[in-house]
């Protein structure tokens, strides 16, 4: 029995993916804390390595990954989404 083909990947480094997630929600007014990157393991990998991402931009701090200050939370989705907290 043949493997079914892999999912196709989404367009973009997981930094210009979520950076402008992240931004367009602060300019609607979510707090950065309120928010939760939800990452796929590939994608927290892909964004802790991309020499295009800023090195300030990463932070770890209290036992969390944070990009532009957004909590990261590894594995455990099928697909990375930025969570904005209850609104």
């Amino acid at each position: 029995m043949a493997k079914p083909p892999p999912a196709p990947r989404p367009p973009g480094s997981p930094d210009s993916r979520f950076r402008t997630q992240i931004e367009a929600a602060l300019a609607e007014g979510v707090a950065r804390e309120d928010m939760t990157l939800r990452l796929t393991l590939r994608d927290a990998t892909l964004l802790s390595r991309d020499p295009a991402t800023p090195v300030a931009d990463i932070s770890y701090a209290g036992g969390a990954m944070r990009f532009l200050g957004v909590k990261i939370e590894k594995g455990g989705v099928p697909d990375s989404v930025l969570d904005r907290g209850a609104s």
